[in-house]
């Protein structure tokens, strides 16, 4: 006995329009097939399903009055599998551009995920530092840069080494320093096998191999391969000379070279000779004796 068809208007079975006789073994090929998105059981009778697609297309014929959506619902349903497929495929691809667009940066066309990330970024492009401290009026382009900073004036470190009870102002650091007392460098360049605790120090490192120097100066063009070296080199321009000596009062641009100044006042020598044993306060001065007398 046929099972009965429960939704009248559509086929049950539009896989093939073969008619297969088993007496003669011979295949008849009737009209190309109409593929639909419902797949049906194979014990179906593929015979009376493939007239009861004939019939339903003669009854779409004869009712002119038939709903709009009712038509179009049928249309859907019964195009041909692969039109399906990629009509699916085009609207997501579709989705996919709309949505890029919407969080990509009109500037260097980098893409965010969220709204608000992107706005943030467009910070780095318009220089714009809407948080200022209350303390040294320094300003930044995000909140928690600035809740951060705010730990230098009231001296926080929450973040505490359970090894040497070190502290620290943020949990980065305290991450970067624990690999100090594990000697962990997870992180391995791929020219040289030089291994770092961090993946900036890493990144940093790779400029030497790839020679790329992003950051230049705004007044003589020069270009550096850190941030922190460029900021270095603009007190060259501005005179600026934060570092101050406690002892007698002479002011220094970098803080490694108040630390080399400090040493004249110490008598710190920490650089020997491995063949004189004479000690020396900088490694370049030790660097010089080498290669004069030994």
């Amino acid at each position: 006995m046929r099972r009965k068809n429960p939704h009248p208007k559509r086929a049950v079975n539009a896989r093939t329009v073969l008619k297969v006789s088993r007496d003669k073994e011979e295949e008849v090929e009737e009209e190309e097939p109409v593929l639909c998105l419902k797949i049906p059981d194979e014990d179906d009778d593929l015979e009376a399903n493939h007239h009861q697609i004939q019939k339903e297309e003669e009854e779409e014929e004869e009712e002119e009055g038939e709903d709009d959506d009712v038509k179009r619902l049928w249309r859907i349903m019964c195009v041909p599998r692969d039109d399906v497929v990629e009509q699916n495929q085009t609207r997501k691809d579709a989705k996919g551009v709309k949505r890029k667009r919407g969080h990509e940066c009109e500037v260097c066309e980098k893409v965010f995920r969220y709204p608000s990330y992107l706005a943030r970024h467009m910070r780095t492009h318009t220089k714009e530092r809407p948080y200022e401290c209350d303390v040294c009026e320094k300003r930044f382009r995000e909140s928690g840069t600035l809740k951060i900073h705010m730990r230098i004036h009231t001296n926080e470190k929450p973040y505490e080494c359970d090894f040497c009870d070190k502290a620290f102002r943020q949990s980065s650091d305290l991450k970067k320093h624990l690999r100090t007392h594990t000697k962990e460098k997870p992180y391995e360049c791929d020219v040289c096998d030089k291994a770092f605790r961090d993946s900036s120090t890493l990144k940093r490192h790779v400029r030497i191999h790839t020679n790329e120097k992003p950051y230049e100066c705004d007044v003589c063009e020069k270009r550096f391969r850190t941030s922190d070296t460029l900021q270095k080199h603009m007190r060259i321009h501005t005179n600026e000379k934060p570092y101050e000596c406690d002892v007698c009062e002479m002011k220094f641009r970098r803080s490694d070279t108040l630390q080399k100044h400090m040493r004249i006042h110490t008598n710190e020598k920490p650089y020997e000779c491995d063949v004189c044993e004479m000690k020396f306060r900088r490694s370049d001065t030790l660097k010089v004796h080498m290669r004069r007398w030994h």
